[in-house]
């Protein structure tokens, strides 16, 4: 059974990636529309691509440090609107789920792809409640559940809200390139209490720590000339926010970035494209793609400069049976003055090949 569900996980993604790009039948993002909650914590089904995305730290109760990530994505396949079939695809719904695990020097990392309807996958478009069979993230006041069921590893977790939504770009309209049309409605939770239970194989943890929650949809993401991006998402000690991003070019070079930076007493900095500078550092190479991910980075945010150091480095994600992708994605540190000053999420995305999103 399980090679079969792969199997066709697997042509259900080649067909997802060869659809064509086309504009017309997606809602677009504008500046000036303001996001509003609670129907904005939903799905969003008329644009092409959505995701709900959790990123953190654990503590077990022997005292490891983890990384943790779990991904929902759905998308809108560009097909016939008056298409009267029930099996035709209106929505996609595909999640990746990571455990970032020093002791075993690589992830611990599953994937899964099912069309909504049918019992198999759906999203809600009146609160965050996504899932795909027992995968699931669901909202209620305050707080959110997250359950996966992996093959070799599960998760079990309690999220708990403590600071007010942060909203990215102006008023949660985000820009991602040069032109307009480029950019998400994207909205952040971070300082996100965390407790529950992990396995790992036969192994058992208790677990508690502190996440970062975005949610982001679009229906332009990257621009014709954007390969893939840099992004971070950090939970400073002092209680402070920063999530910053840098959109990489065909040559490697910079087309834009933005980030948000909100301290302590809550004083939020929109920071514009010359504010943010990402300076790649120490490469490592993965021994089964042979590809190169710059793992440490300097990255300036205003008037602050943070250095990056991962938990480990082999944190390379392939999701090729789902999304086609390579990439890497995992916990760092964060250092100032060379102090510790946080931590949180590095992703790194289009090294391998160009990232292209459906």
């Amino acid at each position: 059974m399980k090679q079969l569900l792969t199997l066709a996980a697997g042509m259900l993604s080649g067909w997802f990636l060869s659809l064509p790009v086309a504009a017309g039948n997606f809602e677009a993002v504008t500046a000036g529309s303001a996001i509003a909650f609670p129907k904005d914590y939903g799905s969003h089904p008329n644009f092409r691509t959505e995701w709900w995305y959790v990123t953190g730290w654990l503590r077990t109760a022997q005292g490891e440090s983890l990384g943790f990530q779990i991904t929902f994505f759905r998308s809108k396949p560009d097909i016939d609107e008056h298409n009267p079939s029930a099996f035709a695809p209106r929505q996609l719904l595909i999640a990746h789920c990571a455990l970032s695990d020093p002791k075993r020097g690589r992830l611990w990392q599953d994937q899964r792809i099912r069309r909504a309807g049918f019992g198999l996958a759906d999203a809600s478009e009146k609160d965050t409640d996504v899932w795909i069979e027992n995968w699931s993230l669901k909202h209620s006041t305050q707080s959110y559940a997250a359950k996966i069921d992996a093959d070799e590893f599960s998760l079990d977790l309690s999220l708990s809200e403590t600071q007010a939504v942060l909203l990215n770009g102006e008023g949660g309209f985000s820009r991602k390139g040069p032109e307009q049309r480029a950019a998400s409605y994207y909205y952040s939770l971070p300082h996100i209490r965390v407790a529950g239970n992990i396995s790992r194989g036969a192994a058992k943890s208790q677990v508690s720590g502190e996440a970062w929650f975005d949610h982001e949809w679009s229906s332009n993401y990257l621009d014709a000339d954007a390969v893939g991006w840099d992004w971070i998402g950090i939970n400073l000690d002092d209680g402070a926010a920063l999530m910053a991003f840098q959109i990489r070019g065909l040559a490697g070079e910079r087309r834009w970035a933005g980030g948000t930076l909100r301290s302590a007493d809550g004083t939020i900095q929109l920071l514009q494209p010359a504010e943010v500078g990402f300076q790649a550092g120490r490469l490592w190479r993965s021994p089964r793609t042979g590809i190169a991910y710059p793992v440490e980075w300097s990255v300036r945010a205003g008037a602050r400069q943070f250095q990056l150091k991962p938990l480990l480095d082999d944190q390379e994600n392939d999701t090729r049976l789902s999304t086609g992708s390579i990439y890497w994605e995992g916990a760092v540190q964060a250092l100032e003055d060379e102090r510790s000053v946080g931590r949180g999420y590095l992703e790194l995305t289009g090294y391998g090949q160009r990232l292209h999103l459906r």
